[in-house]
Formats: C-alpha cells, structure tokens, sequence
C-alpha cells in the first residue's frame, strides 16, 4: 500500500532547506578551508583571507544571515519512492511555493528573471530547477542547492572525441580552473560531470557538488583523475580570491556515466568557496 505525503510537507522542508543551505556552511567545506588556513604561509594575505570566510561562515551561522549575498538559483534533486502517493498538491508547486516563501521571509535576494531576454525579475526566486528521480521505497529525499552565479557563469562542457586521453579531461578541468581565474570567487570545488549525453554531462557535474568534497568516488581511476586535477590546479597558485597562495581548489568531485561509442562528453561545474547545500528525508 502506497504511503501518503501531503504536498504541504514537501513545501516546509524545501522551506527549511532554503534557509539552512544559505546560512549554514556545509561542515566537509568549512573543515577544509580550516586545513587550507594551515597550509598558507603564517601571516600571509593568503591565510588572512581564509580565516576572514571561516569567520564569515561563523557569523552567516550565528546571526541566521546570508553566507554570500548571491542566494542564488535554486537546484532541487528530489528522488521519490515509488511506494510513495503524494496528495492534496503537485510537487514542483510545492517546492517553488517552499522556496518563494523562504526567499520572502529572510529577505534573501530575489534573482530569477523570467525570461533570459527581457530579464523581468519573478520578485519570489522562482521558479526552481528541479531534478526529480524515483526509487524504491515509501519515502522523499531532498537535496537542495543555492548557485550562485558568479561561478556558474565560469561553468563550461565540451564534446570530447571518444579517443581522448585522461591527460587530456585533466587538462580541461584546470584549464576551466584558469579561465575562471579570480572572478568565481576562489578557493573553488569543482563538480566533474563525464559521460552520457550533452546535457547528462551536465547534470552530473552539479549533482557532483553535492557528494562531501571528503569523500572519494568509488572507483579507483576516478579518484586519480580527481587528485590529479586538485593537484595541478593547485599549482596555478591563483589563490584565494585570486590573491596567490597554494589554496586554488578545495575539492574536486567527478560523476560518469555510461556514453555512446562516438564520444566523451564533459562538464565542468564551478563552485565558490561557499558550496551551500542542505538534504532532508521526508
């Protein structure tokens, strides 16, 4: 028998979500600016500026504030159980009514406009994009992600050739590093998408951001690529927030999937310092 979940219940949690995710620091991403503060050289502007985010990220807890005046659009990756019967509403209403009324009610900024020509601003942060998947069981999963745009604009994909190297995915993981230079708001993580179709690759790449950047993928020629592309983009020594040092990237996390024989596509999903994420279970 089929487990009921009114609509309302999903508008509360995204609601909660909302404002955990903008005002609360990930732990795995406070943790490791903390270990990159004792990395820098002592009285350096590098470690300076690190211990002025993790204050930040302090205070942002404290007071309930913003950690980044950009609170983003917001990403939701829902997975439903298939024994789950959702009543009384439609999913995607209540979760752009559960971020409208948290964007309302903290006064975080509003920055969707509705059409990407005219650029009329919704005034509600809506609509959201929403990944939905269904799995087994009888319950809800909610990951919800604020992006910034400063670093989404330094985003980028590419149609590989099915030949290519891994040489060759490295480098374009620490070229996007260069290219973005200061401008993302480094320290960065990068969210690698590799495999299945164009806008799959992307897909990927965001729900990369959402694994702890402490945590490695679980197959072996993966975690290398990871390394190798944290290790070279390190030696950019771009910095932190572009003023030098050796804290260019704080994690990098890569997904694949399965792609056709003619290809290998990628994405390159850049994040600020501040990855702000927030998961419940309903």
């Amino acid at each position: 028998m089929a487990r009921e979940i009114e609509a309302d219940q999903i508008e509360i949690v995204v609601g909660e979500l909302c404002l955990k995710a903008n005002t609360i620091l990930r732990e795995d991403v406070l943790k490791s600016l903390e270990k990159c503060s004792q990395k820098e050289k002592n009285g350096s502007i590098s470690e300076k500026m690190l211990n002025i985010l993790i204050e930040n990220a302090d205070i942002a807890k404290k007071k309930s504030m913003p950690l980044c005046q950009d609170t983003g659009m917001v990403a939701v990756f829902i997975e439903i159980g298939e024994d789950v019967k959702i009543i009384d509403g439609h999913v995607i209403d209540s979760i752009n009514l559960g971020v409208k009324n948290a964007y309302e009610k903290h006064f975080f900024r509003k920055s969707i406009v509705e059409d990407p020509i005219l650029r009329n601003n919704t005034g509600t942060n809506t609509p959201a994009v929403v990944h939905t998947d269904i799995v087994g069981g009888d319950k809800i999963k909610i990951h919800l992600m604020p992006k910034g745009f400063g670093s989404e604009n330094k985003s980028r994909i590419a149609m590989l050739d099915p030949t290519c190297k891994k040489d060759e995915i490295i480098d374009f993981c620490v070229e996007t590093v260069k290219k973005a230079g200061p401008d993302a708001c480094p320290p960065y993580v990068l969210g690698i998408g590799l495999g299945g179709t164009m806008e799959h690759c992307a897909y990927l790449a965001k729900k990369a951001l959402l694994r702890p950047i402490n945590e490695d993928n679980p197959k072996i020629h993966i975690v290398e690529m990871e390394k190798a592309i944290k290790e070279k983009a390190n030696k950019i020594e771009l910095g932190v927030m572009g003023l030098g040092g050796v804290s260019t990237v704080l994690g990098v996390n890569m997904e694949e999937g399965p792609t056709h024989i003619a290809g290998c596509p990628i994405a390159v999903n850049v994040s600020c310092h501040a990855l702000r994420s927030a998961s419940a279970e309903i």
